[in-house]
């Protein structure tokens, strides 16, 4: 019974997206027989066809793997970096006090603002693309990590030092796996600001 109740909470789920994009698509495709004008807001129908064209385009498709591996590269520096210092400053009160000022600082930096400086410390290239992606995602990273640390209910320390855990143990069996939904969560949004912040 509850295999089925999930089962139909999933195909609900493909159905209003379905539904959703479908209803995106026709206001689409009035907006562009109001204006009548391709260049302004081309029709739904020519984007597809386009889209079809290009996914049969070798130069396109070589162009986003380059692409492709410049956002992973840039999510994995942003991924280690995010989770040390999440952890560190989540489990630690002294490292949030020393690196938390400065962290609030440098976010609070428009993006576009780092782009000359990172064309003169990494030149034209691959370099200052993957720097970009993985400051812009470090950051949600890094603050769901944090949360993540920080949600533990005490009493399960209480508990798990009652028993005789160990510091290391307590980690392992209690604030990582705690802290991986706020984790995936943060990953997931810094995948989406890496796609954004693709030069």
């Amino acid at each position: 019974m509850e295999t089925n109740f999930y089962k139909d909470i999933k195909y609900k789920k493909i159905i209003y997206r379905v539904l959703s994009f479908m209803l995106v698509v026709f206001l689409w495709h009035l907006l562009a027989k109001h204006y009548n004008q391709s260049l302004i807001l081309p029709a739904p129908e020519l984007v597809f066809e386009k889209l079809w064209d290009d996914t049969r385009d070798v130069e396109v498709l070589r162009n986003l793997m380059i692409t492709l591996g410049r956002v992973l590269k840039g999510f994995s520096f942003a991924f280690v970096i995010g989770v040390t210092f999440g952890f560190l400053m989540g489990y630690f009160k002294p490292m949030e006090y020393i690196f938390g000022n400065f962290i609030d600082a440098i976010r609070q930096v428009p993006m576009m603002a780092w782009v000359p400086l990172t064309i003169i410390w990494f030149g034209i290239g691959d370099g200052p693309t993957i720097f970009l992606i993985g400051l812009s995602g470090v950051f949600p990273i890094l603050l769901n990590t944090i949360q993540g640390v920080k949600s533990v209910p005490k009493n399960y320390y209480y508990a798990a030092e009652s028993m005789g855990a160990s510091k290391g143990r307590m980690f392992l069996d209690i604030t990582l796996p705690w802290a991986i939904p706020d984790i995936l969560t943060g990953s997931r949004l810094a995948v989406g600001i890496g796609w954004m912040s693709v030069i």
